[in-house]
């Protein structure tokens, strides 16, 4: 493959996975899809539809994930979330951190995004305020605290640190096969479990359960196969195109709005390059931006009081750190980390849940006190 070449296929990845987000913002916004507004529903009115979005989608990514690997289509070894180390307190101190973080920001990173479209000014305060937050625990003083402390916490093991390869292990299938069978059985039931709610098979419950689960899964085939370079005709190493970590990368929104702001502020630098990350960002503001138009749903929003200020203020701080912490959000670990089914996002997953829950739980007693 020539440079000329190289440099083409890039564009096409960047375009890809930019309509790719459009489509996710624009799908988000129409079905109200939110992972702490499923967990708000469930605390507060004990209604699971939301969830059950959410289930679905996890559902699609991890099926389509799975079948890809199996296919060879993508290597699961060379995606983002796959390590030897399980790094399970980094991914437990900072689920919770991002999911009490979320609650206080009136939403998750992709949320913040969506709103931002739809004409909230308190999102895109949260937006800058996470962004900060996350390229400080990325590179700045933020990382060097983390890596001290809870990076150091692990458990090494002799392969990968996922359900799939400790399947194989236990079992000798090939880890592709393992990944096959368990994305078929834990994505099967997810799917199920959704899809036989009351009430729940309407046209937008099933977009933003499939749509939402398909995007990311398309994500994966952007980054990991139509972006895969075997031997880069300038380094002659194989490569990723477009990604910020060198591996196949899929959606999320928390180290994403970092690279964003890193790359907004040093755009005359010509080493701060477009990735699939930054046109991600974008792409998602510009989807529910559309949508919102062409619904007549676009409406300026800004904070209701000094509470709401401090609120969102240290939501979006909480944000920014546990995100990067739990190497992803409800979508980087949520959808695309899960599909991996990788032991980090398994406890990232879980821990996210437990901090939404602790922060609506804090909100009620609160108000209760207050009142």
């Amino acid at each position: 493959m020539q440079v000329a070449q190289v440099v083409a296929l890039n564009t096409q990845v960047l375009w890809a996975s930019f309509v790719l987000s459009v489509l996710f913002g624009a799908v988000a916004n129409r079905t109200h899809f939110c992972t702490m507004g499923a967990v708000s529903d469930i605390v507060n009115m004990s209604e699971w539809t939301r969830l059950r979005q959410w289930g679905l989608a996890i559902g699609v990514a991890m099926i389509g994930f799975a079948t890809m690997a199996h296919l060879g289509l993508i290597d699961p070894t060379k995606v983002l979330y796959y390590s030897a180390r399980w790094i399970w307190l980094s991914a437990l101190v900072g689920g919770l951190m991002f999911g009490f973080g979320m609650v206080l920001a009136s939403g998750c990173a992709s949320k913040t995004l969506v709103r931002i479209g739809s004409g909230s000014l308190k999102s895109l305060i949260v937006l800058i305020v996470m962004g900060v937050a996350a390229f400080a625990t990325l590179k700045g003083i933020g990382a060097v605290i983390r890596a001290a402390s809870v990076d150091r916490v692990a458990v090494e093991f002799a392969t990968a640190a996922s359900l799939p390869h400790w399947l194989a292990a236990a079992t000798d299938l090939p880890v592709t096969v393992a990944g096959l069978a368990l994305a078929l059985m834990l994505g099967g039931a997810l799917m199920v479990w959704a899809l036989t709610g009351d009430d729940f098979c309407t046209r937008d419950n099933l977009l933003a359960g499939v749509g939402i689960g398909g995007v990311v899964v398309a994500m994966w085939w952007v980054s990991g196969h139509l972006g895969h370079v075997l031997e880069h005709p300038q380094t002659l190493e194989e490569t990723f195109l477009a990604t910020n970590s060198g591996r196949a990368e899929a959606l999320s929104f928390v180290a994403p709005v970092a690279y964003s702001l890193d790359w907004i502020m040093f755009f005359s630098d010509q080493s701060k390059v477009l990735t699939i990350a930054v046109v991600s960002v974008l792409g998602v503001i510009v989807g529910s931006w559309g949508y919102a138009l062409a619904s007549r749903t676009f409406r300026w929003e800004g904070f209701g009081g000094t509470e709401d200020v401090a609120n969102h203020l240290v939501g979006a701080l909480l944000m920014g750190v546990g995100g990067v912490t739990a190497m992803g959000c409800t979508v980087g670990q949520g959808l695309s980390g899960i599909s991996t089914l990788s032991a980090n996002s398994v406890v990232a997953l879980a821990s996210i849940l437990a901090g939404a829950v602790a922060a609506l739980r804090y909100q009620i007693w609160r108000l209760n006190r207050i009142g």
